[in-house]
């Protein structure tokens, strides 16, 4: 986003294109998924999927919710329950 902006010549911060797509997040806008430390993505797919990622490029793909099953969950803490289980497969080329 701050590349595409940058490009065609507008100047915005950093700082204001990651709070603005914080804040998509938290109204429900986006997604964020994280597949390293300090690396994260923001998905427009809001709905429950999973993704794969090319380590190669750094690419993510969706990952429709019936090719993966999750079969059982963690015992978790009382007082709390599982609110989503997200799945990342890391792929390399061969």
């Amino acid at each position: 986003m701050h590349k595409e902006a940058a490009a065609e010549g507008t100047r915005v911060s950093l700082a204001t294109v990651y709070n603005t797509l914080h804040q998509f997040t938290e109204a429900g806008l986006l997604r964020e998924i994280v597949v390293d430390t300090g690396c994260s993505y923001f998905d427009t797919n809001t709905t429950d999927h999973h993704h794969y990622y090319h380590e190669d490029t750094g690419r993510l793909e969706d990952v429709p919710m019936h090719h993966l099953h999750v079969v059982g969950t963690p015992v978790v803490p009382e007082g709390v329950s599982v609110k989503r289980i997200d799945v990342v497969v890391r792929l390399e080329t061969a």
